[in-house]
Formats: C-alpha cells, structure tokens, sequence
C-alpha cells in the first residue's frame, strides 16, 4: 500500500497547479503563496516516502519531473502575464525546461531508454527558483517590499538557469557521441 503514497502525492501536487493559477489569476496572493507551499512539501514528502520505504516507481519517476515543472513553469508564466516577475526570466525558465524535456525526448528517441538523474547545478537552480517565487508571492501577501533583493534574485535565477541548461545539452552531447561511437548510454 505505501508504493501509491508518494504517486498520489505527485498527483495531488499536478492537481494543485490549475489552483494556484487561478488563485494568482484572482490575485488572492496569501492563498498562492500557501498553495505553492503545500505543493513543495509534497514534493518533498513524496521523495522521502519513496526512498525511505523503497516505494520507487516507474510512474513515479516520470510524474514528478513533470509535476515540478508544471508547477514551476506555471508560475513564472503567470507571474510574468501579470507583469510581478520580468518577462525575460520566464523566457528563459520556461525555455530551458523546454530544452531539458525537449533533449531528453530526443535522447530517448535516438538512444532508446536514458537514464536521467538531475544535476548539482540542477538542483541549486531548482531551488532558486522555488526561493524567487516564494520571495514575489511572500511580498505580495504580506505587503513587504523586497524590491531591493528581487532584481538580484532574478538574476542569480537567470544564472543557475542556463548554466544548468548548458550543463545538460553538454552531457546529452558527450553521451550522444559515445553513442554513435558504439558505446552505450
């Protein structure tokens, strides 16, 4: 039975993602930030149950990339549409998540199965991200100006973000080259 825990987490966390959008769209700003929150935590509780009590799954592994960058992607979008976050930081979010899911797809269609596990600097921009949108919807529910911090948050997001999407196109390429050499990925 705990084998379906962490999957229904993931699950719930894509379920909360229309919620938080209209929730932003409404400008109910408390309540996205609590969202956006609890949809964390999920992420995180997911992880531990399926690690802790081997409760992997395939599924798994598929959902919660995608219900991390749904999540994500979402956000940055919307907070971009209502002019809260620069525009040229979506672009480059969303865009290296597009290139990220866009070269695994390749990988897999000319390799076959691809192992994937995120990088470092993944992982650091991931929560980069994750900060910069708690900062923008913490400022917005409590009325405090961070206006101060923001743009440099912004920019340390731009940084993380492609130089993790550069990270990954290099070792997609590496690997794509052993490939064609003979060498399996």
């Amino acid at each position: 039975m705990m084998i379906y825990v962490p999957n229904l987490l993931t699950l719930a966390r894509i379920g909360l993602v229309p919620w938080l959008v209209v929730l932003l769209q409404n400008q109910q700003f408390t309540l996205s930030l609590i969202v956006f929150i609890v949809a964390g935590l999920t992420d995180a509780l997911d992880g531990f149950i399926a690690k802790r009590f081997n409760a992997e799954t395939y599924l798994g592994s598929l959902l919660d990339p995608l219900a991390d960058k749904g999540l994500l992607v979402c956000s940055y979008i919307m907070l971009s549409v209502m002019e809260l976050i620069p525009f040229w930081l979506m672009v480059v979010v969303v865009f290296r998540d597009v290139i990220i899911v866009g070269g695994y797809l390749l990988m897999v269609l000319f390799f076959g199965s691809v192992k994937m596990a995120p990088l470092a600097v993944s992982k650091i921009n991931t929560f980069m991200q994750i900060a910069y949108i708690v900062l923008i919807l913490g400022s917005l529910a409590a009325q405090y100006d961070f206006s101060a911090i923001q743009p440099i948050l912004s920019y340390v997001v731009l940084l993380t973000s492609v130089v993790s999407g550069l990270a990954y196109v290099y070792i997609w390429s590496i690997k794509a080259t052993h490939s064609s050499e003979g060498s399996s990925l």
